[in-house]
């Protein structure tokens, strides 16, 4: 059996998302702990992070993922807004703790024009620092690749292996594999032969036990284009054939995969999952 999931909503009350998680279909979710599209984030009531670990621990679904918000870059080159990402990744850390989920998937950020080496830089001393405010959390940190758009950060498997060699603690870190992203970054992931050789090359460079999640998502852009545009399973690029070998692949078949693909009126969450399924031969 595969282990698949997506990204679930927190609207009302971050504890229903278990219901609506069971309701599509999950065996595994991810979540936005708070409003991904601002700075601040409201404290966790203690009775709603107690609601949350009961729902989770009587679904039997899991892992549970976190996935950082969208405004922090832990690249960037404006000393103010790198301020402000560390202190974001922090706090995350602490959510997390507290609501008992285990994993925390990042991007890495843009560069804006400084480079790609300072962005690295910047990166690896980020999270490192987010490290040592908080401490022992008990959560480890997902870094994610991506699709190559302009100055960004962990495009290619060498550059994630390069901000995870610098990181003190790699107990605490792992490596998040997002198939639109590695489509778009020119990584052909639509035969066996292309999609064996990205895991060789993670397990050279890393090492393949440091793959906690894959993110399934198609892509509407082509190979290499640099285009992070997700499209429903096997209705993109990659298409159901790439994605059954994708999940031939024993290394990524033991995996937890999370979709967050398109909900519109071609196919919703449910949807997806179901077709992730068909096409792992359940």
């Amino acid at each position: 059996m595969v282990m698949v999931g997506c990204h679930i909503s927190i609207a009302g009350s971050i504890d229903r998302a278990v219901d609506r998680a069971r309701d599509a279909g999950c065996d595994t979710f991810q979540i936005f702990s708070r409003n991904p599209r601002g700075w601040r984030a409201r404290d966790l009531d203690p009775d709603v992070v107690e609601a949350f670990r009961a729902a989770v621990r009587s679904s039997g679904l899991g892992p549970v993922f976190d996935h950082m918000p969208y405004l922090p870059n832990l690249a960037s080159p404006d000393d103010a807004i790198y301020e402000k990402s560390v202190a974001a990744l922090a706090d995350e850390l602490r959510r997390c703790a507290l609501l008992g989920i285990p994993y925390i998937v990042t991007h890495l950020g843009h560069h804006r024009g400084a480079g790609i080496e300072e962005g690295q830089e910047r990166v690896i001393a980020a999270i490192n620092r987010a490290f040592d405010e908080t401490g022992d959390t008990g959560v480890t940190l997902l870094l994610e690749n991506t699709a190559g758009e302009k100055n960004s950060v962990g495009t290619r498997i060498e550059d994630l292996a390069l901000i995870y060699d610098g990181l003190d603690d790699r107990g605490e870190f792992g490596i998040c594999f997002d198939t639109c992203h590695a489509f778009g970054a020119g990584y052909d992931l639509r035969t066996a032969e292309g999609i064996d050789a990205v895991v060789a090359e993670i397990d050279e460079r890393i090492g393949v036990d440091s793959l906690h999640l894959i993110h399934l998502n198609d892509s509407k852009g082509d190979l290499g284009s640099g285009l992070d545009r997700h499209e429903h399973i096997g209705l993109g690029s990659i298409g159901e054939d790439g994605f059954r070998e994708i999940l031939r692949n024993p290394q990524i078949r033991r995996l937890p995969l999370i979709c967050e693909t398109p909900v519109d009126a071609r196919r919703d969450d449910a949807g997806n999952i179901a077709k992730v399924r068909e096409l792992a031969g359940y």
